[in-house]
């Protein structure tokens, strides 16, 4: 499954390009376009054969300074909001 995701306005990235092989709920990639480039590479070369709840698990509630969000924790929704609630 391939899909596209636009964070919230509270971060420097604009758009995630996720593939998951939905067999065996693995993220196979993530495309990060925008945001802090060397951080976000880093993120998208540690994710790929990850399960995706693990994923979810370890970014979700990551804030960003004084921002309610960051960069890991709209990875975090964009896999919970556009695989889990429709894998279920």
């Amino acid at each position: 499954m391939k899909f596209e995701f636009i964070p919230s306005d509270f971060v420097c990235s604009r758009r995630f390009c996720f593939e998951i092989d939905e067999k065996e709920d693995v993220i196979l990639s993530l495309f990060v376009t925008g945001g802090c480039h060397g951080n976000l590479q880093g993120i998208s070369k540690l994710l790929p054969g990850m399960k995706v709840e693990e994923a979810v698990r370890r970014l979700e509630g990551i804030t960003c300074g004084g921002k309610p969000t960051s960069c890991p924790d709209q990875i975090a929704e964009a896999l919970k909001r556009e695989y889990l609630s429709k894998k279920n």
